[in-house]
């Protein structure tokens, strides 16, 4: 009769190697169609049917027993397909000697580990306690998804172990493919399972039912000897004799076993203990590994470490792992403190102080180590820009007097390159040494300013990360404590605009204290002063400042800082802005009185010197310079429409123009010794003609008082037009007054040196006319027949003429007017001479005539 099946082939093993007891998968074709199929399984000549479990017709899992073959093969014997072979092989590995508290490389299935002493009458291979296939067929899976399963049978399981199993499920799950007849043999294979279970206790019954049977043939002789003997009566004499027989028999067998059960609960006990090391080593190893996870700076790895074991032993009553996680906590709390201190540590990165934020939101730190962060940094700040004050007011003492501007240099300004002129915005030379030549003052001003910049962007940005919480992690378990903190961040928010207000109001008194002392109180004095203020700065330096607060302004509304909070900014650059126009206008001033000393009285052909271009080249470098001040960036206003501003700026400029005339009225009121002649010529429009005149030009006030009234009438016509339209274009709002005041100094000053030159000249000729009428006892009623005009006439005539000379070599624009003024003179004294004549003879008045007519057509 032929086989329904071909032989068991054994085709793989894993592990293909091990010790005894080594739980090993055997995979093949043909290995039976269920577990009574099987009868047979030896691996290296061992037996381990006893070990084996029949998974499918290609799998069956065993565990390797103690066999002498160190190599062998693996052999499967089924009913159905008789003795089988295999194509692989099994090593053996002898296992070594180990000491009681070493560690084992044998495997301990803890989920099937049972007490063999407690149970060693069960016949149960621990590999089926928990049988894979209990129906005893191949399992089919199907395509059913798993959370359709679910939501078909809510809080059901399809695991047959759980309590809440269902069979649907489990056969929606493992067989929705399987067939009919499939499921006939497995509903076959769930009864003989349910009767060999049933019949379990009743074969032990049957098998020692002799033994029971002989029990009680013995129990039965035992009665009838001891009612036989009547020893039941006597106080047991038979029976004390076999209990001590029974007792020194049981003393006996206790020595017998004593050692070896010793040593068995020993060994047990040691394996229990080695298991639970094993086991909760990860809580044993963690104060240890959290020491050197500390010094190696792995703060996340510890973090990982103490969620872990907090939520594993957290709560536990188990003496020893409270004791060690009390040393836990212990290390735990030693790393809050080392991370609050390295928090508070400064100076230090933004990156760093959000990292260790984390960490001690992560561990759970008392208090609120984010705002005494922020508390932190906010004294840094503070006293960041205090030391830089007392470092500079220490160099300025060392040093004895900070760099004092050149004061006599001052009118070369106006001669120097684009960069550094008043005129267009300052900028800095690209030569290095000119940062160590600037004033302590403003050194100290972008020192400042980058110490500002540079840290109060990190504490603005640390702000804001901790009122969106994005400071701290977002896990759901620590999700409360994140509201938590972003509550009291909200609330604190008044806190944190008092600390924005203290910093930026501190730069601003550190720089008035500096540049504006007038502007702080006493008190304010002696915290934010201590400067040597004896050199004001220049308006150039000035606007270097109101440059760098500027920049400093534009960073910090970078950050979206509120306005309101840097309005104290804004109000300083006001008030720079103000000091540097007024300065500005002070030092135009002081230069403008220099500019008589350049003069060098050479005429050009409009009969001007180069006086008032250079007035008018100092005003306009001046306003160019304060292009840059006066400018209007955004949230700030034009100081001009300041009425105060205003006023001073308008006072400020008439002074300045005033001072100009001032020069002016000066130049032409020295005397002949106070005038250096060694540079001065004059351009005559005909050098040949009036040779003589420019030899002893320079020895003749009246011709200074030609230049200055030649200079007097171009400053009215040319140059105070052109600075008032310079003025309007610059927002001098005043312009129009400005020039109308100055023009009103400027004619006084003119009428005054007109009437002073017309009174020098006309008075000698003037005064020799009547000595000239009468020379020679000349008389109107008896004189000679007039043959032509008389020489007092003539002497007038040529004074005239030497004035019109005298002028015109100067300014042509002049003769007119200052020819008008003498010739009326002189004609208002010949009339007055000839009123005073009582009575003209014939000759007399024809000479009179003569006189006059000769006179006019001179004139």
């Amino acid at each position: 009769m032929s086989r329904a099946r071909q032989p068991p082939l054994v085709t793989g093993i894993s592990p293909n190697e091990g010790a005894p007891w080594t739980k090993v998968t055997i995979r093949g074709e043909n290995l039976g169609t269920g577990h009574n199929d099987l009868i047979g399984l030896s691996i290296c000549g061992h037996n381990c049917l006893l070990t084996a479990e029949w998974i499918t017709a290609s799998k069956i899992v065993c565990r390797v027993g103690p066999a002498k073959d160190d190599k062998g093969e693996i052999i499967v014997t089924t009913k159905s397909g008789g003795l089988g072979t295999s194509t692989v092989s099994f090593k053996l590995l002898k296992p070594e000697r180990i000491g009681i508290l070493d560690q084992s490389a044998v495997w301990v299935d803890e989920l099937s580990y049972y007490d063999m002493r407690t149970d060693r009458n069960k016949g149960i291979s621990p590999l089926s306690l928990r049988p894979a296939n209990p129906l005893g067929i191949e399992i089919d899976k199907g395509k059913v998804p798993l959370k359709d399963l679910e939501n078909m049978f809510p809080r059901m399981s399809g695991d047959f172990t759980s309590e809440n199993f269902s069979a649907t499920w489990y056969l929606m799950e493992n067989h929705s493919s399987t067939s009919f007849e499939q499921l006939r043999v497995a509903v076959a294979n769930l009864k003989k399972q349910a009767s060999k279970k049933n019949e379990g206790s009743l074969a032990y019954v049957k098998g020692g039912l002799s033994t029971f049977f002989e029990a009680q043939d013995a129990l039965a002789a035992i009665h009838q000897k001891l009612e036989s003997d009547g020893t039941e009566k006597v106080g047991g004499s038979m029976t004390q004799r076999l209990e001590n027989v029974l007792n020194r028999a049981s003393e006996t067998a206790d020595t017998l076993f004593q050692e070896v059960l010793g040593r068995k609960d020993k060994a047990d006990s040691t394996r229990n203990a080695l298991n639970v090391l094993q086991r909760f080593k990860f809580l044993f190893n963690l104060p240890l590994n959290i020491e050197r996870n500390i010094q190696k700076g792995d703060y996340d790895v510890v973090i990982n470490d103490y969620e872990k074991a907090k939520s594993l032993f957290g709560n536990t009553e188990v003496p020893v792992f409270k004791k060690v996680y009390s040393e836990v906590e212990t290390r735990i709390e030693a790393l809050r403190k080392l991370l609050l201190d390295k928090l508070l540590e400064t100076p230090s990165t933004l990156h760093d102080q959000k990292r260790y934020i984390r960490y001690l939101s992560d561990l759970h730190a008392p208090g609120d180590p984010a705002w005494k962060c922020i508390i932190a940094q906010h004294k840094w700040i503070l006293q960041l820009m205090q030391n830089c004050k007392e470092d500079f007011i220490k160099e300025q003492k060392v040093a004895g007097v900070g760099l004092e501007m050149d004061r006599s240099s001052s009118l070369n300004r106006i001669s120097l390159p684009a960069p550094v002129k008043r005129g267009g915005s300052f900028q800095t030379p690209k030569d290095d040494s000119w940062h160590y030549k600037s004033p302590q003052q403003v050194r100290f001003v972008e020192k400042l300013s980058d110490v500002v910049i540079s840290q109060l962007p990190n504490f603005w940005k640390l702000w804001i990360s901790y009122v969106n919480g994005s400071l701290f992690s977002e896990t759901g378990e620590k999700s409360g404590q994140v509201e938590k903190l972003k509550k009291n961040a909200r609330q604190r928010q008044n806190d944190f605009k008092g600390m924005i207000e203290e910093v930026t109001r501190r730069l601003v008194q550190l720089v008035r204290g500096a540049l504006l002392p007038s502007s702080l109180t006493e008190l304010q004095l002696r915290q934010y002063g201590g400067w040597d203020t004896k050199t004001p700065l220049s308006g150039a330096w000035l606007t270097q400042v109101i440059h760098t607060v500027r920049l400093s302004l534009e960073a910090l509304s970078a950050l979206e800082i509120p306005n309101d909070l840097l309005q104290v900014i804004q109000d300083l650059l006001q008030d720079l802005r103000v000091h540097c126009l007024l300065t500005t206008l002070q030092h135009t001033e002081e230069d403008v009185k220099r500019l008589a000393e350049k003069e060098d009285w050479v005429v050009d052909n409009e009969g001007i010197t180069s006086l008032p271009a250079q007035f008018e080249q100092c005003m306009i470098q001046m306003l160019q310079s304060l292009k840059e001040p006066m400018e209007c960036k955004p949230g700030e206003i034009n100081i001009l429409n300041l009425d105060v501003v205003q006023d001073k700026a308008c006072e400020q400029c008439v002074s300045i123009i005033k001072v100009f005339i001032k020069c002016l009225e000066q130049l032409s009121t020295k005397t002949d010794g106070d005038i250096d002649t060694s540079h001065l010529s004059v351009d005559l429009a005909s050098p040949d003609l009036f040779g003589s005149i420019q030899e002893d030009f320079s020895s003749k006030p009246e011709q200074r008082l030609l230049i200055i009234l030649s200079n007097c009438q171009y400053l009215e016509r040319h140059t105070f037009l052109n600075l008032a339209e310079h003025l309007e274009k610059n927002s001098f709002t005043t312009a129009e007054k400005i020039i109308r005041v100055s023009i009103e100094a400027l004619r006084q000053l003119d009428e005054y040196l007109f009437e002073t030159y017309v009174e020098k000249k006309s008075d000698p000729i003037v005064g020799s006319l009547e000595p000239g009428i009468y020379a020679g006892y000349f008389d109107w009623k008896d004189c000679l027949p007039p043959t032509g005009v008389r020489s007092y006439l003539k002497e007038a005539l040529v004074s005239i003429i030497s004035v019109h000379a005298e002028v015109f070599t100067v300014s042509k624009e002049l003769v007119p007017r200052v020819l008008s003024k003498i010739i009326e003179a002189v004609a208002e004294e010949m009339s007055r001479l000839m009123q005073c004549v009582s009575s003209f003879s014939k000759n007399g008045a024809l000479q009179d005539t003569c006189c006059l007519w000769e006179g006019q057509k001179a004139l």
